[in-house]
């Protein structure tokens, strides 16, 4: 599909009550960390960046996944993915996007930023991993 088809959307991921000094950062390509942050006392970390939407809709961008021909995805590197060698973690979150609603991109397009925010630890304590469901989706 050529670029002039799509909108160029701002996104930003929000992990709220990330489990205190673990680093999270996006991921970059394959297999690079982007924008590293960890949190000191509890407080949320955000990841900005920018998506691609197409008619259908269909999503592109550096920070895009795919699985089969529907799913899109953004992962946050976790640990020692997140560049951190010495961390006992080494997960992903996998964020769906391609289920965002038309609503939302339409006011997005217009100059918003989506927002989703996702719960960074898991029922164990530990950090979230695997497909995490959001929390709540907003135009910020």
């Amino acid at each position: 599909m050529p670029r002039r088809d799509q909108n160029e959307l701002r996104m930003r991921i929000v992990i709220e009550q990330p489990v205190v000094g673990v680093r999270h950062s996006l991921q970059a390509g394959d297999d690079q960390p982007l924008d590293p942050k960890l949190s000191g006392a509890g407080e949320p970390l955000a990841f900005d960046f920018t998506i691609r939407v197409g008619p259908g809709p269909k999503f592109f961008g550096d920070q895009v996944r795919r699985e089969g021909p529907e799913r899109r995805f953004v992962y946050i590197r976790i640990g020692q993915l997140a560049g951190d060698p010495s961390s006992p973690w080494s997960r992903r979150m996998k964020i769906d996007i391609h289920d965002i609603e038309q609503d939302l991109l339409d006011r997005a397009a217009g100059g918003g930023v989506i927002e989703i925010s996702v719960n960074g630890t898991g029922k164990d304590g530990t950090p979230a991993c695997a497909t995490v469901r959001p929390a709540g989706r907003r135009i910020a």
